[in-house]
């Protein structure tokens, strides 16, 4: 969810120059369970030198954000050319805020508002606070609504240090919130592997949480976590690049069972579609990390982001049934990575974006995709978006 679920490379006069692009890949293991898929690797995505930072080094939160401003581009487009989108792949879509935020999700709550989350504050490779909640009436205004989880105040397993690549960090990726069972839940992963599952003491989406699982350790030592609700109240988990599916507990206080293996009927082994670690294990699965579920059209759309044509894009199966076999996978959002699809208050149907990788129109700041299907089932994006920037409506769309 974070590719992932930044430093600025300054030291060489020769790359200041040429500002070319420069591929860096952080891998971070961890240990995985026995029978898990290979190791989740979280890896920094490539940026283009030099651009002066634009978020104070150390920051632990991102904060109220700031209206979009057309005027000033270049914070917009640090490390991206926008090629996807003079390709025809993307439509020319904005920020829906200057925020910065990676692994954007947004849900629809039970009171009617929108809210979002996602990996926040300027350097998630060393440090962030917590997780931060964003809410909106019609997808348009977001009002900040603080630090809802402060991870060391209300953490348990997850204060404590890990190693990531040989030094002791304490933060967040991915977390999402979702709207099920009446109530809202924050499932999140700590770097570089463990997950939680919150659940909101009041019924609010600003909390407080408390551990839904034992608060002693992680429910699974994975990455990128979500929740899907079904039509008939069961509510499934799923992480990492979606290679297994659990069913929940009526009252979310742990698995109903052991994991369902999820495999593909038609995988697709073209090497340009995937990362070098899923080619290395036998490009069978839907992509690397930021899994993703939803339900549309009567269907089951499972994903994860992957490396499509050097594109981070969420890439999603089809199936009939929850636990599959899973079959035409394709690029659903080119440049989408590790984010969500949901439906708006009049059923349409979005996904979140964030922007990681040289082909997005912008870098690490909250958008929006409208989507379609077509006649195959596959996601598309939308001809017709309705979103124009700075949160005006496209009364042609």
């Amino acid at each position: 969810m974070p590719l992932s679920r930044r430093r600025f490379l300054a030291q060489s006069s020769l790359l200041t120059a040429a500002s070319t692009l420069l591929p860096r890949t952080l891998r971070a293991q961890t240990g995985a369970p026995a029978g898990a898929p290979d190791a989740y690797v979280k890896p920094k995505p490539d940026i283009t030198a030099p651009t002066p930072p634009v978020y104070p080094e150390g920051s632990g939160i991102s904060g109220p954000g700031r209206p979009y401003d057309p005027a000033a581009p270049l914070e917009f487009h640090r490390g991206a050319t926008g090629s996807a989108v003079k390709e025809g792949l993307l439509p020319p879509i904005t920020p829906i805020w200057d925020l910065h935020l990676r692994d954007t999700v947004i849900c629809l709550g039970g009171d009617g508002n929108y809210y979002m989350t996602g990996s926040s504050g300027a350097d998630i490779w060393d440090h962030n606070d917590g997780v931060e909640l964003w809410r909106s009436t019609d997808l348009r205004k977001w009002d900040y609504l603080g630090l809802v989880w402060d991870t060391h105040k209300d953490g348990t397993w997850e204060k404590k240090p890990q190693d990531l690549h040989g030094k002791p960090v304490v933060t967040i990726w991915a977390p999402e919130i979702h709207y099920v069972k009446k109530n809202y839940f924050i499932v999140l992963s700590m770097a570089p592997g463990g997950i939680s599952m919150l659940k909101s003491t009041t019924g609010k989406p600003q909390g407080p949480y408390t551990h839904a699982f034992s608060p002693d350790a992680p429910i699974v030592d994975a990455i990128d976590p979500t929740l899907f609700e079904d039509d008939d109240g069961k509510v499934y988990f799923t992480c990492s690049s979606a290679t297994r599916i659990w069913l929940m507990k009526d009252d979310m206080s742990g698995f109903d069972g052991p994991p369902h293996p999820i495999t593909l009927s038609d995988p697709d082994h073209t090497p340009s579609h995937h990362a070098a670690r899923c080619i290395g294990r036998g490009a069978n699965d839907l992509g690397t990390e930021g899994a993703t579920l939803c339900k549309a059209n009567g269907r089951y759309y499972l994903g994860a982001a992957d490396t499509y044509e050097g594109r981070y894009s969420t890439c999603t199966g089809i199936s009939d049934t929850i636990f599959g076999p899973y079959h035409t996978r394709h690029e659903a959002v080119p440049c989408g990575g590790g984010t969500n699809f949901f439906q708006d208050k009049e059923k349409n149907w979005w996904c979140a974006f964030f922007g990681n990788d040289n082909q997005a129109p912008w870098r690490e700041k909250p958008g929006l995709v409208c989507i379609d299907f077509d006649k195959e089932g596959k996601m598309m994006v939308n001809t017709k978006q309705p979103l124009l920037p700075g949160g005006r409506w496209n009364k042609q769309a």
